[in-house]
């Protein structure tokens, strides 16, 4: 091996380490997934995801997503850290040196896998709907944000794993797998968001309920019952597009259809312990015990591993009315 090559494999090794442990402080669900994949893909979706932890957490002045986003950032300083954002991941895409892990590793990944521009660019603009502090009047709108910061993290993983970047239907289910993360997500985090002003339930739910789309009602006690009707609304269209996802694992090599699989089984369950827990389930954080998460990526191997290797050639049924995808830019 030439001097060359072995200064960028150290590179790589080094950039893969910090993918690593960015995931495992960032989100314990993606990293025990992870875990599935072959080598050189469990380093490149960790480097991936080491990048959107980053520009996520660079919008919300948060660290690793643990904290609730930071209530007294001003909008101004949320557009400054984006611009910024902006700038290090085009000088990525482009192949310049940023001289920071977390645009260093994107750029890795970016140039083995080919990713289409358009892709990371629509994550910033779904972070942008923070710096500008949109508001969510209707579902279709929360979709759109979904998608932002999510369903295209979702795309951006496929491609990673094998997926034809032209091959539009399987990245429409990777992409329908992230819009029902994100809907978890939001239904999960109602109230930390809620306390830091921030609401992404769409205002035409919370109004159905009798329940006005600002800070102080999401938090007024007496409508945390409401707040719970609303948040299983939610659910059931999660629940729609966890459906469509899993209709195309099976598109995935069998590594990674059993990693997407466990981390589909895993954040579904989040959802079921928000609809069994009743209005009172967030008086603490809502969490898949660690038993329960092994048992489910176990159920997720058994399940993924033959869908690949023994349905990939069945046709996947039709989206029908679900949210379609459209570019940010």
């Amino acid at each position: 091996m030439s001097v060359s090559a072995t200064q960028n494999a150290a590179s790589r090794d080094a950039l893969s380490a910090y993918g690593k442990k960015t995931i495992k402080q960032g989100s314990k669900s993606f990293a025990l997934a992870s875990l599935l994949f072959g080598r050189e893909m469990q380093a490149d979706a960790q480097m991936l995801y080491a990048w959107c932890r980053h520009c996520d957490d660079v919008i919300d002045g948060q660290s690793m997503g643990e904290d609730a986003p930071d209530a007294e950032m001003t909008a101004a300083e949320r557009q400054r850290r984006l611009d910024r954002l902006r700038e290090n991941t085009r000088r990525s895409l482009n192949g310049e040196p940023v001289g920071e892990p977390a645009f260093d590793a994107f750029a890795e990944v970016a140039a083995r896998h080919h990713l289409p521009k358009q892709y990371p660019f629509d994550l910033l603009a779904g972070f942008a709907l923070d710096a500008e502090e949109a508001c969510y009047e209707t579902l279709d709108d929360t979709m759109r944000y979904c998608y932002g910061v999510a369903g295209v993290v979702g795309i951006m993983m496929a491609i990673l794993m094998g997926v034809d970047r032209d091959d539009e239907e399987t990245l429409d289910r990777a992409c329908d797998l992230g819009l029902a993360f994100q809907l978890t997500n939001i239904c999960r985090d109602i109230y930390d968001d809620a306390r830091a002003g921030r609401i992404y339930v769409p205002a035409a739910l919370l109004g159905a309920e009798g329940v006005a789309a600002d800070p102080a009602s999401l938090l007024d006690e007496t409508n945390k019952e409401r707040v719970w009707r609303v948040a299983i609304s939610l659910l059931d269209s999660a629940d729609d597009y966890y459906a469509s996802a899993s209709a195309g694992v099976r598109r995935l090599p069998p590594r990674a259809a059993a990693a997407v699989a466990a981390a589909r089984n895993i954040y579904r369950d989040i959802g079921r312990r928000i609809r069994e827990g009743g209005p009172d389930v967030w008086r603490a954080r809502v969490a898949v015990p660690g038993a329960r998460k092994a048992m489910l990526a176990v159920s997720g191997i058994v399940t993924g591993v033959p869908s690949s290797l023994f349905l990939k050639s069945l046709k996947t049924p039709p989206r029908g009315a679900l949210w379609r995808r459209q570019s940010m830019q």
